[in-house]
Formats: C-alpha cells, sequence, structure tokens
C-alpha cells in the first residue's frame, strides 16, 4: 500500500513540476512576444501601477503638444495677417499724406479713394482670416462664424472678447490669439491720449496739424478749446465756456496749453475754434470711413479746403494709432510664440524622463530572457523524460 502511495506523490510531483515549468515557459513566451516584462499586473503590482500613471502622464504630453500645434498655427496666422494689416496701414499712411496736397486734381483724388476703398475691403478680409480649420483667428471663442460683418455700412463685431488660455505643458498656459475686438476696433484716436479737432463753423485756413501732450504731466485730462479773437491772438476757454488764458500765436508755431502741445498751420478767422479733449476710440474701418469721405468732400471754397485738411490731419493721426495697435498685437502674440518654444522644450524633457523611467521599469532584457527561456525549456524537456521513464516502469510493475 505505501509503495502505491509513494508512486502516486510522485507521479503528481512531476505532473505538477511539469505545469509549474511549462507556465513559467508560457510567461517567458508572452514577455518576449510583447518586450515587456510586467505581462500582467500580478507580475508587479506596484511597477504596473506605476506604469499606468506614466503612461497616463505621456498621453496628457501627447495632447498638450496636439494643444500646442494647434494655437501655434492660430498665432501664426495671427502674425501674418498683422503684419499684412500693418504693411496697409503703411500704404493707408502714404495716401493720405498725397490727398493732403491741396493741388489734388479731382482725377487723382478719385484714384486715391479707389484704392482706399480696395484697402477697406482687404482689411475686413483679413480681419476673418481663418486658421485653416475652419475656425476664424479673431472671434475669440465664438470662432464658428466670421467675426467681422458689414451692416447698414458699418462694420461690425460679431464675436466675443474672450482669448482662450490653452495648456501646452504642466502647469504651463499660452494665450491663443486675441479678439478681434482688442485688434481692430476701439483704437485710441489723436495721441492715445488726447485727441483734437477743428470745429466746424470754421471759416479760416487754419489747420491742427499735430497734437499731443508735452510730456509734463500737467494736463488734468479736462476738454478745453482754443478761440481765435484774431489771426495772431487766441483766447483759452475750458469746458464750461469760461476764458482762462490769452496769448498771441503765429501760423505753423506750437501752443502749450495746460500740458497739451498743439501746432496749428494756416492763419485763423477771428471765432474759429480748435477744440481738444481726452482721446476716444475708433475702428480701423471707421477710420478709413472717415478718411475717404474726407477726400471725397467738396473743397471749393477755403474753409471746404480746411476742414477737409483738417480731417485728412485727423485721420492720419488715427491710422498712426491703427498701426501702432498692430505692432504692439504682433509684440504680444510673439511673446506666446516664445512661450510655446519654452513649452516644446519642456515637454520633451519630461517626455524623455518619463520613458526613460518606463523603460528602465517595464522594457525587458532580450538576452536574458532568451536565455532563461532555453534553461526553462531545457528542464521542461528533463521533467517530461524523466515523467516518461516513471510511467514505464510504473506499468512494467504493474504487469509483473
Amino acid at each position: 500500500m505505501s509503495s502505491r502511495i509513494s508512486t502516486g506523490m510522485m507521479f503528481n510531483q512531476s505532473v505538477t513540476l511539469m505545469l509549474a515549468k511549462q507556465a513559467k515557459l508560457n510567461h517567458l513566451e508572452q514577455q518576449i512576444a510583447t518586450g515587456s516584462k510586467i505581462v500582467s499586473a500580478k507580475d508587479d503590482p506596484v511597477a504596473a501601477g506605476t506604469a499606468v500613471g506614466l503612461d497616463r502622464s505621456l498621453a496628457a504630453l501627447e495632447r498638450m503638444g496636439l494643444n500646442a500645434g494647434n494655437v501655434q498655427n492660430r498665432l501664426g496666422v495671427q502674425e501674418n495677417t498683422l503684419a499684412q494689416v500693418n504693411d496697409l496701414m503703411g500704404r493707408v499712411s502714404d495716401l493720405t499724406l498725397q490727398a493732403s496736397n491741396p493741388a489734388l486734381s479731382a482725377a487723382d483724388k478719385k484714384t486715391l479713394i479707389t484704392e482706399l476703398n480696395q484697402i477697406r475691403d482687404g482689411l475686413l478680409s483679413l480681419a476673418n482670416s481663418s486658421d485653416g480649420t475652419g475656425r476664424y483667428v479673431f472671434g475669440g471663442t465664438h470662432d464658428g462664424d466670421p467675426p467681422f460683418a458689414k451692416i447698414d455700412g458699418k462694420v461690425v463685431y460679431r464675436g466675443d472678447q474672450t482669448q482662450r488660455q490653452v495648456e501646452v505643458g504642466p502647469d504651463t498656459y499660452v494665450l491663443d490669439a486675441l479678439p478681434g475686438s482688442e485688434i481692430f476696433m476701439r483704437i485710441p484716436t489723436g495721441d492715445g491720449f488726447v485727441d483734437g479737432s477743428a470745429a466746424a463753423g470754421n471759416t479760416g485756413k487754419g489747420v491742427l496739424t499735430n497734437i499731443t501732450r508735452d510730456g509734463s504731466d500737467s494736463w488734468n485730462g479736462q476738454a478745453f478749446s482754443v478761440r481765435f479773437t484774431a489771426s495772431d491772438q487766441y483766447e483759452v476757454l475750458d469746458a464750461t465756456g469760461n476764458v482762462t488764458s490769452t496769448g498771441s500765436l503765429k501760423p505753423g508755431d506750437e501752443l502749450e496749453v495746460n500740458g497739451v502741445r498743439l501746432q496749428i498751420t494756416g492763419a485763423a478767422e477771428p471765432g474759429d475754434t480748435f477744440n481738444v479733449q481726452p482721446a476716444g476710440s475708433r475702428d480701423i474701418f471707421a477710420t478709413m470711413d472717415k478718411l475717404i469721405a474726407a477726400l471725397d468732400a467738396d473743397t471749393g471754397s477755403t474753409a471746404q479746403l480746411a476742414a477737409q485738411q483738417n480731417q485728412l490731419q485727423s485721420a492720419l493721426r488715427d491710422v498712426g494709432r491703427a498701426s501702432e495697435r498692430m505692432i504692439d498685437s504682433r509684440a504680444a502674440g510673439g511673446s506666446q510664440l516664445k512661450a510655446l518654444d519654452n513649452a516644446a522644450d519642456m515637454r520633451e524633457a519630461n517626455s524623455v524622463t518619463l520613458k526613460t523611467t518606463l523603460s528602465q521599469m517595464r522594457d525587458l532584457d532580450y538576452a536574458d530572457a532568451l536565455s532563461q527561456y532555453q534553461l526553462q525549456s531545457t528542464a521542461l524537456q528533463a521533467a517530461q523524460t524523466i515523467f516518461s521513464q516513471m510511467q514505464s516502469m510504473s506499468l512494467f510493475n504493474k504487469i509483473g
């Protein structure tokens, strides 16, 4: 009886040993096939859990890289568009200076007006630039439709005021393209702080060719007027019409009043008035319309010619502010593009670190695995041979 039990135990042990070696061999085959030491979480629960977290971090970096690519494309479109707009504004400035020539013929004016109309239409097209994916660059977050539209002869903005923040790296965000309202609308007039204009009823040749703060910071932001009492005499009136000072002024000389510097060329007539007030804002399209209207106005009388020249000078100042807005907007976009470059370097460094850690944790040492496979295969074959011999011996004993 004891002999039978001993033989049975040996038989079971041999089967168990072969199954274990077969399982080990199967596991090695899976490791070699996948190239990973961790075939299932039970192989190394801690390492498997850590690897899952690292994989998620790599996936997040990939998503941030896609975000960066998208916003880089949009910022690139913004840069190219604003460069074109700035070139157009330079052309508008040149045309305005040409238009300021009092000897300009009617045919010349018509030619200038035609080109200015084309530029205005071109500006509208540029303001509605797309990023190539069906999204409009300057619409803010409302970028599914063209953000600018011409309604009743005026261009209106239909986007929103929001500038997206886009995650492009761990705890790193950049700003998407500027909303069009910040680029093309609400552009300061005058010198950006103070503005001036000739009164509509002026009859002389006086033209306000320059107005700016004098740098003393003494202007308190209150409106005032300069009214001529003679061609070379003036008085300053506050916003309520009270005379606050008087003086003399020759045409072309600069006048400094309350921290504001003005230059008026041409001889003014008594009663001619030039108003000074805080700078307002005007969109780039309205500036173009104002310029075109001024160039198209009648100039048959001295007063009409002076009125046109004042409008052209005002438009020239506004064009200058629009050009500055383009420069500032391009600088803002450039800083975001620089931040994208830095974020790309950060993502690359993080990716290398994560992949190295994953490789050390998960990648299989093929040489060692193949050696183990050969060893386990030989051991299994030996176990199978021994088991076969045991079966033969057991059968022989039973026959005997």
